[in-house]
């Protein structure tokens, strides 16, 4: 019995603490005391900061491709246009002249009655000098048959380029919108890292930045404990020299989305930029690099060459020799000397095979 009258009192106590609970709450809410608001998701960890940041500019890299991609075919369709533009008008003044000279050569046949070559010669004092005007007359027939095609031939051409020009300003378009689209993207994420990293502490920074360089740290003692770098005795080409040497001179300068010198640069602007100065143009995005240049196996690297980062070919790097590059990091960083094997290697590529 004393067990049955316990557990009642227990449930008398639940049940009275939830009134009263209940009867706060909603003069809570009917005297406008406030209540929390609900925080946004963030980071419970410099764990999950650090994965955080690091998907931030991962993104704006792969944004930041983009834009110098759209760029790159916002200036060649620009081009394209401008010239297409000069030949259309070209193309007009052509047109013009022909048809001037097409209708001179009617209004003359018209002035000359249209009569056929027996009339004039049976009407004439003169025969011999109607047997002459017959032949010039052939000639210009001759001629006029020549301008006639000429005319259909150039107006054909400049419905061509006509058409031509309107594709390409489509495509142009459509080249400044991607372009657009990628620039508001890698402000975002920047704006977003940024943010992110304005919340933290400064003891918080700095054990986040130890916690970057010791990841970096083990993925290179890892790769290096493959005994890749043993095998890598090969010295740069005098093209990779000058490469490497122009890449060299822009450490400290920062990193800037959409840069290619002199003061800054991204990733691939550093790379293209250090590779033309060596009289080698290519490809000014990391993934057009990846695509276009000549693939090395790790094994045959030399300095010059070209590291490729991430599953993605997002980050590009210039190896300098003894397990090191010479990259642009990403927004925050300037250009600096890192370990090559820290990051993922999707593989390599080699601008003057």
């Amino acid at each position: 019995m004393r067990r049955s009258v316990t557990g009642h009192r227990c449930r008398t106590t639940a049940a009275v603490a939830l009134v009263c609970a209940i009867t706060v709450t909603a003069q809570g809410a009917a005297f406008g005391v406030p209540t929390p608001e609900p925080q946004p998701d963030r980071p419970t960890s410099l764990g999950e900061v650090r994965k955080k940041l690091d998907l931030l500019y991962h993104e704006a890299e792969v944004a930041t491709d983009a834009y110098n991609a759209a760029e790159e075919k916002t200036e060649e369709q620009s081009t394209r246009v401008t010239a297409l533009a000069e030949d259309v008008a070209k193309g007009e003044k052509r047109l013009e002249e022909l048809k001037s000279r097409a209708g001179a050569a009617a209004r003359a046949q018209y002035r000359s009655g249209g009569l056929p070559p027996e009339a004039h010669l049976f009407l004439s004092d003169d025969p011999q000098q109607v047997l002459n005007d017959v032949s010039l007359a052939r000639q210009v027939q001759q001629g006029t048959t020549g301008l006639l095609v000429a005319l259909t031939t150039t107006q054909k051409d400049l419905r061509g380029k006509a058409k031509d020009a309107s594709d390409q300003l489509r495509k142009l378009e459509a080249s400044r919108k991607a372009k657009a689209n990628a620039q508001t993207k890698i402000e975002e994420r920047i704006s977003a890292a940024e943010k992110l990293e304005s919340k933290l502490k400064k003891e918080e920074l700095e054990r986040l930045l130890a916690m970057e360089r010791e990841t970096g740290a083990e993925a290179q003692s890892t790769w290096l404990s493959s005994g890749i770098i043993k095998d890598i005795k090969r010295e740069a080409s005098a093209q990779g020299e000058k490469a490497i040497a122009y890449a060299s001179l822009q450490i400290g300068k920062p990193y800037e989305w959409g840069a290619e010198g002199p003061n800054s640069f991204d990733c691939s602007g550093l790379t293209s930029e250090a590779w033309a100065a060596a009289k080698r143009p290519i490809p000014r995005t990391s993934q057009e690099q990846w695509r276009q240049l000549a693939r090395i196996d790790i094994n045959d690297m030399r300095p010059g060459d070209l590291i490729i980062y991430q599953r993605d070919a997002s980050h590009v790097g210039m190896y300098i020799g003894d397990g090191s590059i010479v990259h642009a990091p990403r927004p925050g960083r300037n250009v600096t000397v890192a370990d090559a094997g820290s990051m993922h290697i999707l593989g390599v590529v080699r601008p003057d095979k």
